[in-house]
């Protein structure tokens, strides 16, 4: 006997495509949407460690907001981390930007070279924090000992124990793990722009700067507007490379909103407090990400 629920071709392209997904559904509810469903409800609640462990935190509104909206750390973090995204983002994306330019001719052990750039890109944050630590230690860090022998300093310099220098280095550390992400979107955008535009170009006259000006920059915008707000999202969430190289210190001058968050829970454990905080970062990240979209839909309706 032939069953009446038999389906059809559509249906059973549907119902293969969401069997396709369910796995990544079920990983993104467990390990993000829970977290994060969670971290919301918590910063409206009194979750210290005290009333954790006696399991009595309770919903008391928009308090832990307002306790940490009246704390001068935090304005100091939001500062610290629009100085750190912006200072990295500036060199990130203008040396990633020369090396692509560089990289697009061709010239004997191109890819090679391209690929030990990349290395840096690679390694965890963690030893690139550990690295960059010991380089600008003051002690015995061949920062200064460079510098020293070049006469640029008389004494070693307290690079990361001094707040005027101290996001300096922070930024430097991070600018060397981002230029090869740039180099690469940027390398691939200049890659694909048509090269029968650029002949066009040439047989109507246009010299080396009229051409980067008036098509290579038109026709490259989108990667660049890419690269620039996955540098930013990137850079504005960062965590490891400050905690590992400064903590936030020295007297919070890199004191920046994931470690200002981590501060508080971890601490202080007043995981409220501390979950208020990462939802800030949140929503600052979120609002970057509707402007991405609204960009991108304009370009394409365009």
């Amino acid at each position: 006997m032939k069953s009446k629920f038999r389906l059809s071709e559509q249906q059973r392209g549907i119902l293969n495509g969401y069997a396709f997904i369910l796995p990544a559904l079920i990983f993104m509810i467990a390990l993000i949407g829970y977290p994060t469903i969670y971290n919301f409800i918590i910063s409206f609640q009194d979750a210290t460690a005290q009333a954790i462990a006696s399991n009595s935190h309770q919903f008391i509104g928009f308090d832990n907001y307002r306790s940490i909206f009246s704390d001068s750390l935090l304005k100091q973090s939001f500062i610290n981390t629009f100085l750190y995204t912006i200072g990295c983002l500036a060199f990130q994306f203008s040396i990633g930007f020369i090396l692509a330019l560089f990289f697009c001719k061709k010239f004997p052990l191109c890819k090679i070279i391209r690929g030990l750039v990349v290395i840096s890109w690679m390694l965890p944050v963690t030893v690139t924090a550990l690295i960059f630590k010991f380089m600008f230690s003051e002690g015995n860090g061949i920062i200064n000992q460079i510098l020293m022998n070049m006469h640029f300093i008389q004494q070693p310099v307290s690079w990361l124990t001094n707040g005027g220098t101290a996001m300096w280095s922070l930024i430097i550390a991070n600018s060397w793990i981002g230029i090869p992400f740039n180099m690469l979107l940027l390398t691939t955008g200049l890659n694909n722009i048509p090269v029968d535009v650029m002949e066009a170009a040439s047989i109507d006259g246009a010299n080396g700067i009229q051409k980067f000006f008036r098509i290579t920059i038109p026709l490259l915008k989108p990667t660049m507007m890419s690269v620039l707000v996955l540098g930013f999202v990137y850079t504005f969430k960062v965590f490891d490379l400050v905690f590992v190289m400064t903590s936030g210190g020295p007297v919070d001058s890199t004191q920046v909103l994931s470690t200002y968050s981590y501060k508080l829970s971890f601490s202080y454990f007043r995981f409220g407090e501390g979950a208020a905080a990462a939802n800030i970062l949140f929503l600052c990240l979120f609002v970057v990400a509707l402007i991405y979209l609204k960009l991108v839909s304009d370009d394409e309706v365009m």
